[in-house]
């Protein structure tokens, strides 16, 4: 089996490598075009490395929405712009707004005074100041505002350098102190006497110095605002304010007015739009030149590899895992994959509609879909920046399409022939998502009971730490969430939506042995407390994990807890489980940075929880049973499967 493993793999990557052929390497230059909505404006203007996207401008005779948009380029290398009586360092755009530098800052201060930013964000203008930032705080009297989840977050200092461990910070996203409209003075109250501040986008763990401001535009009344294929976006940090948002598959600014929404892809190494992104005639025929010379040689390549695997001994022990799941005859075999085409999979989400959409991550989004012959399917729709994305995701599908486990929701296949965005199929169970059931998006008449979740708690982990442990190099998830847990006819857990992109992956690295294997481990535990706290509480927005520790820290647990579970009716020793879930996720979002706590660590104590959890004469769940009888891992966490029980 593992030959035709590793030839399967070898033949996906060469065919993937002949798709991407006519691909040009010159795409490095062409990355920030790629960007979501980043593409310069109209007027194509640039000032020193920076392109200028729309609505923002340098010269007057270009359009745009506002004059508030308008920046002055500096000596052709610094943009500034000016915002009430003050003029900003532009330092990068985002897709919502942009970072800045302190105004008539000539060099990099750990430290700024309090009013050194100014006060011109009313919350009601086009820019406010954005709920991404982190806050460094200096010297203050009262720490009671320090939040300890700013502690996962690398923060750089002066130099580029990590900034270590700050004494004091404030993620804006908590607003328990600073509120939308407020400027950073407002720390003045707490004594502290200056701060520094970072950008941390959403799905990132490093900061960037400086601080984002949000834009914005005034909603209008008129609907040829947005151009077509765009949608209206609410503004999280400006009150009325809107901003034109390309839909999946297009790029642009979204406006009207600008660049608009045209789909978007590669040809040849150059960017092409709308009709130029169809394979034309003679486009097909040089392919199939080119297939025709390389074909033969991949082939007698794929003979000569498959000769040497099979001339290799195996090493004893090598398919134990295998031989083990198939001693425990419920388990199902490694997934087959296929390749789809992209018109299959666009039929079976309705054109990638909104209404289907499980998960958004910071790489991708995810579908529910039919395809042609029933089947229920969720589509992961994957966002690459350059062809060594693309190899790498086709990579990540072979691995996952080899692991052997019940929890893990069955890659089906993948379709590579949509550009940059390619698509992951995962089977899709009939009891949708824990995200859905915490939440009762369906309507159901009956949310999901404690055994149940901490069943479905303590499948998650040991799954996750299967896939950590129990494989060389280890594979993370780099994207937990209740979202990518789906669950099956008996609420069994079957994990899906990997995020298949790492810009540190590296097949050749010793991943487990160097501190990298940490910072991944960290992803995943962390997000394993989030999780735990949405189990908890069964809701989840973006304040919640930090609302949620501050709950736990001051011992108001039950403020938190779903009402559904009636945490005041159930009897002491099952509050103590919910308390020391709520613990556990605790550690997850605090300690899992440093390698202190690793997930087989959170699988161990929830087995110790749920075993600890068996009265009442609770029937035995064979979905956690199997779970840990297939995996060495069982010896890891010293448990009999036979001593399971549960719902």
């Amino acid at each position: 089996m593992l030959p035709s493993v590793v030839l399967s793999a070898f033949v996906t990557i060469s065919f993937a490598l002949l798709v991407c052929l006519p691909f040009s390497y010159s795409l490095r230059e062409q990355r920030k075009l790629l960007q979501s909505t980043l593409i310069p404006n109209s007027c194509n203007e640039t000032c020193g490395k920076l392109h200028v996207p729309f609505p923002f401008y340098v010269n007057t005779s270009c359009v745009s929405i506002s004059s508030a948009f308008h920046l002055t380029c500096s000596n052709s290398s610094a943009l500034l712009i000016k915002i009430g009586s003050q003029s900003y360092p532009v330092l990068e755009f985002f897709p919502d707004g942009l970072l800045v530098d302190f105004p008539g800052t000539s060099s990099c201060r750990q430290y700024n005074d309090l009013n050194s930013f100014g006060n011109n964000f009313s919350a009601k203008d086009h820019f406010g100041l954005s709920v991404d930032n982190v806050i460094g705080l200096y010297d203050c009297e009262d720490s009671s505002l320090c939040k300890a989840d700013c502690e996962t977050v690398d923060l750089p200092g002066c130099d580029g350098s990590s900034g270590g461990s700050l004494g004091c910070c404030y993620p804006l996203s908590d607003r328990s102190i600073w509120h939308v409209g407020q400027g950073f003075s407002v720390f003045s109250q707490f004594g502290c006497r200056g701060f520094s501040s970072w950008a941390v986008l959403r799905g990132s763990n490093t900061g960037k110095r400086g601080v984002k401001l949000e834009w914005a535009i005034t909603r209008n009344s008129s609907k040829e605002v947005c151009a077509r294929n765009a949608e209206m976006q609410n503004a999280t940090s400006i009150e009325g304010g809107v901003r034109c948002v390309c839909q999946d598959g297009y790029v642009g600014d979204g406006f009207a007015n600008g660049a608009g929404c045209l789909q978007s892809c590669i040809k040849n190494g150059q960017e092409a739009y709308g009709n130029d992104c169809y394979t034309r005639r003679h486009d097909q025929r040089k392919l199939v030149i080119v297939a025709g010379i390389l074909g033969p040689v991949l082939i007698v390549a794929s003979l000569v590899a498959l000769f040497y695997l099979l001339k290799r001994p195996i090493k004893p022990g090598m398919l134990d895992t295998e031989q083990a799941y198939y001693h425990h005859g419920s388990i199902r075999k490694a997934c087959s994959s296929r390749l789809f085409n992209h018109h299959e999979l666009e039929e079976a989400t309705n054109g990638f509609e909104e209404s289907r959409k499980l998960m958004q991550s910071s790489n991708g989004t995810m579908f529910a879909g039919v395809l042609g012959d029933g089947s229920h399917v969720a589509i992961h729709k994957l966002k690459c920046e350059n062809e060594r994305d693309i190899i790498q995701v086709l990579s990540q599908i072979e691995v996952l399409s080899a692991v052997v486990h019940r929890n893990m929701a069955c890659v089906i296949g993948s379709c590579i022939d949509s550009g940059y965005t390619p698509l992951v199929v995962y089977e899709y169970p009939a009891n949708g998502t824990l995200e859905e059931h915490l939440h009762q998006s369906k309507g159901q008449k009956h949310g999901l009971d404690w055994y149940r979740r901490l069943s479905i708690a303590t499948e998650t982990a040991c799954a996750v730490a299967f896939l950590h442990y129990e494989n060389s190099p280890p594979i993370f998830h780099h994207n937990l969430k209740s979202s990518s847990i789906f669950l099956d006819d008996d609420f069994s857990v079957k994990i899906a939506g990997f995020g298949l992109i790492n810009s540190n992956f590296n097949h050749d690295s010793q991943l487990y042995k160097n501190r990298e294997c940490f910072r991944l481990c960290k992803n995943d535990v962390y997000d394993m407390g989030v999780v735990l706290l949405e189990i908890i509480s069964g809701s989840y927005t973006t304040d919640s994990p930090t609302l949620a520790l501050q709950k736990i820290k001051d011992g108001k647990l039950e403020e938190i807890v779903d009402p559904f579970l009636y945490y005041h009716e159930q009897p002491y020793h099952r509050q103590e489980q919910m308390q020391a879930i709520a613990d556990l996720a605790t550690r997850c979002l605090l300690f899992g940075a440093d390698g202190k706590l690793g997930m087989i660590d959170v699988a161990r104590e929830l087995v110790h929880i749920t075993k600890e959890s068996l009265d009442g004469g609770i029937t035995r769940g064979p979905a956690l049973e199997e779970t840990f009888s297939n995996s060495s891992l069982l010896q890891m966490i010293s448990m009999s499967p036979d001593s399971m029980h549960l719902p």
